[in-house]
């Protein structure tokens, strides 16, 4: 039988690529219809940043978060969805002072970052492990707020996708799930590319690959002129995959991606090649153990009937 890959769509960041590119979605309207149109590419999870519909910069609002995925939800298209704990764990340190961070620095509690899942009970969120120099700014998630952060998860019935940035970063997460803190088989993202992480090379994703612990669900995507060939990479290895706007702005050498839609077809194609199909949102749910989880159409139901009593 063919084997069914996971694709999940990183539809817009917390980083400033709006200049860029301007599919980028920034508004809680276009980011839900950016996932709405991906799903309908092929796309069997949307990963959900959230951004000031004036600004354009990241933002960490449960208002925002809430519409989008009330949007989603309400559109009725079946859609995995996975909203980030990242924000919040960007550090700038002062120039006179390093203890006293720059205004750009985004550093917030860790009950601040997990907020928005206890309210909207999304079916997977990010656990970012690890610290690191994350281009120019220091990426802080400190052992004992993952901790914290992945118990109020585990609590609310959440599936985390662990993120890992290097091999150190899967040792700490291996402690995690030996601590009990992560229920059922984790699921790892191995996020390759990034400055100052590990790179984004067939070497790199073999070695993460061989250090998950027994059992282990993974994906893994490389960042810019590195998407495509991870994920054809990815499918050899066994893994799933990850394509978007959040992580690579074009659909082929210096031509723009006009959508994360046209980003996800794309990976369909190289999914079919690889002689395996994109997963839908039902095959993922079963690859993820996530059956007990509610479809749009059951949480609709579910709330409208609330409504009406």
């Amino acid at each position: 039988m063919t084997r069914p890959v996971i694709i999940t769509c990183a539809l817009t960041g917390g980083s400033e690529l709006t200049g860029r590119n301007k599919a980028v979605p920034v508004t809680p309207r276009q980011i839900a219809d950016s996932a709405i149109e991906a799903a309908k590419a092929g796309a069997a999870i949307a990963h959900i940043h959230v951004r000031d519909p004036e600004t354009a910069r990241a933002s960490m609002k449960l208002e925002l978060y809430t519409e989008v995925v009330e949007r989603i939800r309400d559109s009725g298209v079946d859609m995995l969805i996975n909203l980030t704990t990242g924000a919040g764990a960007s550090f700038i340190p002062g120039v006179e002072d390093p203890r006293v961070p720059e205004p750009r620095s985004s550093l917030s509690s860790w009950q601040k970052r997990v907020a928005h899942i206890v309210t909207l009970r999304p079916d997977i969120c990010t656990l970012d492990i690890g610290s690191m120099n994350f281009g120019e700014v220091v990426f802080m998630n400190t052992p004992a707020h993952l901790r914290e952060m992945a118990r109020v998860v585990r609590d609310a019935g959440v599936k985390p996708e662990l993120e890992v940035f290097d091999l150190g970063h899967i040792a700490l997460a291996k402690k995690l799930c030996a601590d009990g803190l992560i229920a059922g088989s984790p699921l790892f993202q191995l996020c390759l590319g990034i400055n100052w992480g590990a790179p984004a090379t067939p070497e790199i994703m073999l070695a993460m690959r061989d250090q998950l612990p027994a059992g282990a669900l993974w994906a893994g995507f490389g960042i810019g002129p590195a998407q495509f060939p991870m994920v054809a990479l990815a499918v050899q290895l066994g893994g799933h995959v990850r394509v978007g706007l959040e992580d690579n702005l074009y659909l082929s050498r210096g031509v723009l991606a006009p959508s994360n839609a046209a980003l996800v077809e794309k990976a369909v194609q190289i999914v079919d090649l690889m002689g395996a199909e994109a997963a839908t949102p039902a095959q993922a749910r079963d690859i993820l153990r996530l059956q007990g989880r509610s479809s749009p159409a059951e949480l609709l139901s579910v709330r409208d009937q609330g409504s009406a009593a």
